[in-house]
């Protein structure tokens, strides 16, 4: 009989992460989290390549997302809904 799949949790996978980084060795953590080494390897390297990004701010980043071309179509846009309420509105007066 087929044995069904552990699913961990992210904090569980950031737990075994940072204690691999912080130079236990595989052993003990297979030992202790009952996780294989390889697994342990690649939530350690993807910890070391994504922990530059929980500093960034992404406030600017959301900003930058916005072309030019998109901001004159939205201008655009807005100035054809207001041309068309104005007019609804004089013949409303």
């Amino acid at each position: 009989m087929a044995r069904k799949r552990a699913r961990r949790s992210g904090t569980f996978k950031a737990k075994v992460a940072l204690a691999a980084v912080q130079g236990i060795s595989p052993a003990q953590l297979v030992n202790r989290f009952g996780v294989h080494a390889s697994q342990i390897a690649a939530w350690k390297k993807r910890l070391l390549e994504g922990a530059g990004e929980l500093f960034t701010d992404k406030r600017r980043k959301a900003s930058s997302d916005v072309t030019e071309e998109e901001l004159y179509e939205q201008l655009g846009r807005a100035q054809m809904e207001l041309a068309w309420l104005k007019k609804k509105v004089a013949q409303i007066d």
